[in-house]
């Protein structure tokens, strides 16, 4: 088996909307208009505006991705989901690992990210990966209750 973590390329583009729909339907979200942005035009909402895209692969497939958005300091971690057959592999960890380095390569100090409190494995990842709680703020999206950040 080989697995691989690599930049969004435009072959992707299907399995990035397949990805992200699938993981907001496992988790009873609705497709939200900044989702339905996202999906449908992911070069422009992450990659034009200086964030990245990564795609978890194993043996060529798209098992995995996670987005980093250009915020004000740093990047805001978005799209990250791991399909149900490729959990246990540590590719979501590894997906995070790529998002800090292209942070720290690009002089981020900080990673910030939006989730809810029902995906309690996420949150665990992300905690031990050194996020710490945020209070509640605004936010264009009506599942996240969970606010986190990281100082780089």
């Amino acid at each position: 088996m080989s697995v691989a973590i690599v930049d969004f390329r435009p072959d992707h583009a299907a399995a990035w909307a397949r990805l992200n729909e699938a993981w907001l339907a496992e988790g009873g979200f609705a497709v939200e208009a900044k989702d339905r942005r996202s999906i449908d035009d992911p070069h422009g909402v992450f990659i034009a505006g200086g964030g990245r895209i990564f795609i978890a692969e194993r043996d060529g497939d798209a098992v995995g991705c996670c987005a980093l958005i250009r915020i004000p300091d740093g990047f805001e971690v978005s799209k990250m989901t791991v399909t149900p057959a490729a959990r246990g592999l540590g590719l979501a960890r590894r997906l995070l690992e790529a998002c800090e380095a292209a942070a720290r390569a690009a002089g981020a100090t900080l990673l910030y990210l939006e989730t809810n409190s029902a995906l309690k494995p996420a949150i665990a990842l992300y905690e031990s990966f050194g996020f710490f709680h945020l209070p509640p703020r605004p936010t264009p999206y009506a599942r996240a209750d969970v606010f986190m950040e990281k100082r780089l």
